[in-house]
């Protein structure tokens, strides 16, 4: 009897030794278990945690205020009064019909032609330089160096280039041309062109930086496959660089447009919009804290808008992404 007790409670003890190592052989496995759905819940959360705050800042500051500015074209408010009284689309009807609206849009025209030529003095530098050439680091700095200066100071330096015996009058009298000086700003059929003028001094580096980076990413075994083919400068320039930069040349060609429609602070500062130089943007406001028409303007700023977004869409069109031509 006593062997069997002492066999019953050797048996008894080896298995809850058993046992206990099966409980603690179980809890690791449910944790394993719980683990994945935890980590699974951590990614799917991880993610719009981190996009809270921007999307927070998106909403406030650029789809809330884009909901008001509709809400501003419909009405006659005039950015004072509290009311706010709703007329519908009077103001949309006023922006297609008054002859104003259009000619502040076609002084856009000379932006826009200034725009195309920059374009191309970026292009064409941005092909040279990208060559083997001498000091062209010193020339890459001095063709990008006007776009890092404020638009207000260039405003302010072009005042006295364009001034009647200023520096521009004082260069083309050196050089025998003295019969061309005129009011370059003073005239109505000079003004806008000196002006566009100025955007295009300014804003050719931005598109040099383009173009320039776009190019040096072609590959280097296109050109020497050319060479072999016998294929000169400009076969190279129209066969390999200018297919191969064709979606900088599109994003150049929307920027172009936008900034054509929306030029603001070197007209405002040189004439403040006088002698015809008005552009659609100073029109926009002047419109709202000039003649406090906030409602029109609001109209205003969303047909430019629109325009833009009509132009976006074309160059879609033209120069498709490489994601779409797959599908």
């Amino acid at each position: 009897m006593t062997d069997h007790h002492l066999g019953t409670s050797a048996n008894d003890g080896i298995s809850s030794v058993a046992v206990g190592r099966s409980l603690t052989r179980d809890r690791p496995t449910a944790r394993r278990r719980e683990m994945p759905s935890r980590l699974k819940f951590l990614k799917a959360v991880t993610p719009w945690a981190f996009l809270l705050l921007p999307l927070g800042l998106l909403i406030l500051l650029t789809y809330l205020p884009a909901a008001n500015l509709v809400y501003y074209s419909l009405t006659s408010w005039d950015g004072i009064d509290k009311t706010k009284e709703f007329i519908g689309l009077a103001n949309y009807h006023r922006m297609f019909t008054d002859p104003e609206m259009y000619r502040v849009l076609l002084v856009s025209v000379y932006y826009l032609v200034g725009a195309f030529v920059q374009m191309a003095i970026a292009l064409y530098f941005a092909t040279i330089l990208s060559s083997n050439v001498r000091f062209k680091n010193f020339f890459k700095g001095i063709i990008f160096f006007p776009y890092l200066i404020n638009g207000v100071a260039i405003g302010f330096v072009f005042l006295y280039l364009f001034r009647p015996g200023g520096t521009f009058d004082s260069v083309l009298g050196l050089v025998g041309l003295e019969s061309l000086s005129r009011q370059w700003l003073g005239d109505p059929s000079m003004v806008n062109i000196s002006l566009a003028g100025t955007s295009v001094w300014r804003y050719t580096g931005m598109n040099f930086v383009l173009f320039l980076g776009a190019i040096q990413s072609i590959p280097a075994e296109l050109y020497e496959a050319a060479e072999l083919d016998g294929a000169n400068h400009w076969r190279q320039f129209w066969n390999i660089i200018l297919p191969g930069i064709q979606r900088v040349v599109g994003l150049s060609f929307i920027l172009g447009i936008s900034g054509a429609l929306a030029v603001f602070e070197i007209p405002y500062v040189m004439t403040g919009g006088g002698n015809g130089s008005e552009t659609f943007v100073i029109k926009t406001v002047a419109m709202a804290f000039t003649h406090h028409k906030v409602g029109l303007a609001s109209t205003m700023a969303l047909v430019l808008l629109a325009i833009v977004l009509v132009v976006t869409w074309i160059q879609r069109k033209v120069f498709p992404d490489e994601r779409a031509e797959l599908t």
